[in-house]
């Protein structure tokens, strides 16, 4: 190996250890959520990629006539919406300036999900086999918006950009070419086909919580959701929302240390 090779990996390696240890500007609420994150991607390019992606699923649930059906549907899932946002700024300041944007798309998958930079998008299948109350549906709000919030699509893409740029390098050594990377795809791809771990779960159920006990919404409603859940999926597939999700069993109890936590953010909330 070459002077200039063993340099170039020495510099990679030592680049990568400074970045792959490093925090969100989230704080850490009433629920207390603190970690480390790998960061590679930049918050900018995850949120313009973001946009874009979503602009692409919208776009695509327009032309279909899918997107916003039912109005008494949509106009529910934002007005629980609207009253979550104003509550994100307890775990990140800037967020409640998001470009925020809520849809719900006519469709039998129960899932919903929301993009970096606030791109969120609810299926009425969710809402319609569930039979959801507004009380449920602020828990999947809050679920996944608080991903949103703790970055966690940020952290799968720079998991994905570490092992390509690894392999470009590689290629830049060994002669075997360069990968790369189109961000408004991956933003795409870590929102609705990367399953986030159990680790990203975890913490968005917690804050999920969070976010919808300061918004008034009775936390121990996303006790009930993953009951519901739980029934929905007996003898059938697993719902896409699912995916790599914890066991029913092991959310639930986690839930119900955490909603008896914030409990008194609800109670305050309600009055």
């Amino acid at each position: 190996m070459t002077m200039k090779k063993l340099l170039l990996l020495l510099l990679t390696a030592t680049t990568f250890s400074l970045i792959a240890c490093t925090t969100t500007s989230t704080k850490q609420g009433t629920v207390g959520i603190k970690r480390e994150q790998l960061l590679l991607v930049s918050e900018q390019q995850m949120v313009e990629g973001g946009a874009k992606a979503y602009a692409q699923v919208i776009g695509e649930a327009k032309q279909k006539r899918e997107l916003n059906v039912d109005v008494a549907m949509t106009n529910r899932v934002r007005r629980i919406a609207n009253r979550i946002i104003p509550q994100t700024a307890v775990f990140r300041s800037d967020a409640p300036k998001w470009k925020w944007e809520v849809n719900v798309l006519k469709s039998d998958q129960m899932n919903a999900w929301c993009m970096p930079g606030g791109k969120i998008a609810f299926y009425s299948g969710i809402i319609n086999k569930l039979k959801l109350t507004d009380d449920e549906i602020a828990a999947i709000m809050g679920h996944e918006i608080a991903h949103a919030l703790r970055e966690h699509g940020r952290e799968r893409a720079s998991e994905q950009a570490l092992t390509q740029t690894g392999l470009s390098v590689l290629g830049a050594v060994t002669g075997m070419g360069k990968v790369g990377m189109d961000l408004s795809s991956m933003a795409l791809k870590v929102t609705l086909t990367l399953p986030n771990s159990r680790t990203h779960e975890t913490e968005a159920d917690r804050m999920g919580v969070e976010l919808a006990a300061r918004a008034g919404y009775n936390p121990y409603a996303a006790i009930s959701l993953w009951q519901k859940m739980d029934k929905a999926t007996q003898g059938g597939s697993t719902p896409e929302l699912l995916s790599t999700h914890p066991s029913h069993s092991t959310r639930i109890k986690d839930l119900q240390k955490y909603a008896k936590k914030v409990e008194p953010l609800y109670l305050s909330a309600r009055r």
